[in-house]
């Protein structure tokens, strides 16, 4: 992909079917409160983020404008079809149910074809099989962003993501003992990786 097309940020946010439940697009200007709404129910589980308390639209605005503005870095969010227009137009859909983003894994710029991944489901939706059909899309996704490399950080004991990720064959690329102190408890964190085919 030329360096034009991996610059450029699409003005049209097309939507993409998971499956005859789920579509998936870009997240726009609008989707912030939401997005961090999902976050924010994972803090106080202390499984899926470091953060320890709730996080505001404001604190988080800088690093959403990041992702609006990137072309490689996407914020990509889940919706649940509710109703099918019957004229044929694209189906309305629900709040966001789920998100996923891709994220520098560090800002210089050799690092730029390795990315840290992210998903967050609405606690009314996991178990049920959405976290793995996002993060398979994504995995899709990632070569045309210019992705070679992708790395999920999890906590050790978040057993369930990192079933997940073993799942679709990441492999463990590192390991960081009590390096997060959770108030109450210290965490490990385990770096899971996988390479992605560049087409």
């Amino acid at each position: 992909m030329s360096d034009v097309a991996l610059n450029a940020v699409p003005s049209i946010l097309p939507q993409y079917n998971l499956n005859d439940d789920f579509i998936v697009q870009r997240a726009s200007e609008r989707d912030l409160p939401e997005i961090l709404a999902i976050y924010n129910q994972s803090i106080a589980g202390k499984q899926a983020t470091a953060n320890l308390v709730p996080v505001t639209c404001e604190e988080h605005a800088d690093w959403f404008d990041e992702h609006l503005n990137s072309a490689t870095r996407p914020i990509y969010v889940v919706r649940s079809v509710t109703e099918t227009i019957e004229s044929g137009e694209q189906a309305e859909s629900s709040p966001i149910v789920a998100w996923g983003s891709f994220s520098d894994l560090y800002a210089r710029m050799a690092y730029h074809i390795s990315t840290e991944i992210s998903i967050y489901l609405h606690e009314g939706h996991q178990g049920k099989g959405l976290g793995s059909l996002l993060t398979r899309w994504m995995l899709t996704q990632a070569p045309n962003l210019g992705i070679q490399n992708i790395i999920a950080l999890i906590f050790a004991h978040n057993q369930p993501s990192l079933g997940l990720f073993r799942k679709l064959d990441f492999e463990q690329w590192g390991y960081m003992p009590k390096v997060c102190d959770m108030e109450g408890f210290m965490a490990d964190v385990v770096m899971l990786g996988k390479a992605v085919t560049v087409d």
